[in-house]
């Protein structure tokens, strides 16, 4: 049975999980604006504690590879290789917004639409993607500036349930009789878990001294106004 470190950083949310044989075991997390550089490392150790394992016992670490947060992701990615360094483990990389709708899938397992995750950028932006209830990709990941017609073609045809951080300010723009919204938090790493099995089966490792995240964008750093 594969025991695996889970850990979600690419949004507001910092959140530890521990898988064994591809059901989620046991969580650590919270939301809120940076906490991922303070709280990371402690959420570890305590679900580590409170799992009675020591990290030498793992045989896999998992982080949430973006879209979402630059610092987010740099921190847990940052954290995640140090470990796997140090511990001599494999190193697996899951795509945020499919970890999402692999929450929705497993709360939701009668639910027939498709699933939109959605991150929130800046402004009317969101990070997203489209996936029917079997993990396909409808629509490629991509950073999308939401407006009344955004996707309409696919809201013609079927129920599509918006969901993530990004969701909740898409609401009144998207106003179509196909559109569903959800409040639940799927940027869980509990929602990690069957996907982090797979890759383990498959061995489908990361190179530990080459991965990055996938920002989707580059990181734009602004300078303060000058004052007069």
């Amino acid at each position: 049975m594969a025991k695996i470190l889970q850990i979600e950083t690419a949004t507001a949310v910092c959140s530890v999980a521990l898988s064994i044989d591809g059901k989620t075991v046991s969580v650590k997390e919270e939301s809120g604006q940076n906490l991922h550089a303070s709280n990371l490392t402690l959420f570890i150790e305590e679900l580590m504690i409170a799992s009675k394992l020591e990290l030498k016992d793992l045989d896999a670490i998992a982080i949430s590879k973006g879209p979402g947060s630059y610092t987010g992701l740099r921190i847990g990615v940052s954290t995640v290789k140090g470990l796997c360094f140090a511990l001599d483990k494999p190193l697996i990389a899951v795509e945020t917004l499919k970890m999402m709708a692999s929450g929705f899938i497993l709360e939701n397992p009668d639910y027939d639409g498709l699933i939109c995750p959605m991150i929130d950028a800046r402004r009317m932006e969101v990070y997203t993607t489209v996936f029917d209830t079997h993990l396909n990709v409808l629509e490629e990941t991509s950073a999308k500036i939401i407006d009344e017609d955004s996707f309409a073609e696919l809201l013609s045809a079927n129920k599509i349930t918006f969901l993530g951080d990004g969701a909740p300010k898409c609401e009144d723009v998207l106003n179509h009789t196909n559109a569903a919204f959800s409040t639940s938090n799927f940027n869980s790493a509990g929602n990690m878990s069957l996907l982090a099995e797979k890759a383990f089966k498959e061995a489908n490792f990361e190179d530990v001294a080459y991965f990055e995240p996938f920002y989707l964008k580059d990181f734009v750093l602004t300078q303060p106004k000058k004052k007069v």
